[in-house]
């Protein structure tokens, strides 16, 4: 059966629609991503809260039941930051946190920077091939 409710189509909706505490930390990711990446356009991806840079999926976050989590978008980021992800439970993509243990907001900077980096190294090795196949 299908569900009824439907997903919000932005991120302010989206915060309004889950509890303080949850919005509160999620607010401040937010904050934290259009700091490092101002150009970065908001939207809903998955039914979560995302952002994209030059029409690449940069970043997710989102709140559920029992905790907060934030999506890196590369597995890659987790690994080279993983001794400052220590007390945070992380999986391949994924980095859950609670609102009494958010996660720091230079931490996500951080993260935000690696993937913009790895999205402009990708639009610099796609163009390179691009010429040189010409």
């Amino acid at each position: 059966m299908r569900s009824t409710k439907r997903s919000p189509k932005t991120i302010d909706k989206y915060l309004a629609s889950v509890n303080a505490n949850h919005r509160d930390a999620l607010q401040k990711i937010r904050e934290a991503i259009h700091a490092v990446a101002p150009n970065a356009e908001e939207c809903i991806s998955y039914g979560i809260p995302a952002f994209r840079l030059n029409g690449r999926a940069l970043v997710f976050f989102g709140a559920w039941a029992n905790h907060c989590a934030f999506y890196p978008g590369s597995s890659a980021s987790l690994k080279k930051f993983r001794s400052d992800l220590k007390g945070f439970q992380i999986s391949k993509g994924t980095i859950r946190f609670s609102p009494d243990n958010p996660l720091p907001v230079a931490l996500v900077k951080k993260l935000v920077k690696a993937r913009v980096a790895q999205i402009d190294d990708d639009r610099t090795r796609s163009k390179r091939n691009t010429a040189s196949s010409s």
